[in-house]
């Protein structure tokens, strides 16, 4: 554990340091948070929290835990209008990652099989590997299964 004197600037990268409240008592992996209910002040570029120690003017610092993005269930998403950007992006309704826009292509023959998965233009996301296909010629997009 490093102890340091801020000036509400990261001592690491020179940002400015962002404010933030403690938050109510949660419950996680089965146990009692108390470190949230601190107020600390958290650098967004390096991924460092600071908190101060009993009133002394100095701060502890710590890694700002990583969150995981809560996903949306299936039967939750509407059809929706989705346009891709210069990139052949956009974003995903289901985790709010960036989702690739994946061009129809011609019937494969895989395994004697024909594999139709690819044949319409569809967006895919790496992230929460959705896919999201267009409905019967319109502008609309509704979660599919594969």
């Amino acid at each position: 554990m490093s102890l340091v004197q801020l000036s509400y600037r990261c001592p690491t990268c020179g940002g400015a340091l962002q404010f933030v409240e403690g938050k109510a008592v949660e419950i996680v992996d089965g146990k009692i948070d108390m470190d949230s209910t601190k107020p600390r002040y958290e650098c967004e570029t390096c991924g460092v929290a600071y908190r101060e120690l009993l009133g002394s003017k100095y701060f502890e610092s710590f890694p700002i835990p990583k969150r995981e993005k809560k996903l949306l269930r299936t039967g939750d998403i509407p059809p929706m209008k989705l346009k891709r950007d210069a990139e052949g992006k956009c974003d995903c309704p289901r985790c709010g990652d960036r989702m690739d826009f994946v061009e129809g292509q011609p019937v494969r023959i895989i395994d004697g099989k024909p594999d139709m998965e690819n044949v319409k233009d569809h967006f895919r996301c790496p992230h929460c590997h959705s896919v999201f296909r267009r409905i019967a010629s319109t502008d609309y997009f509704q979660w599919s299964e594969k």
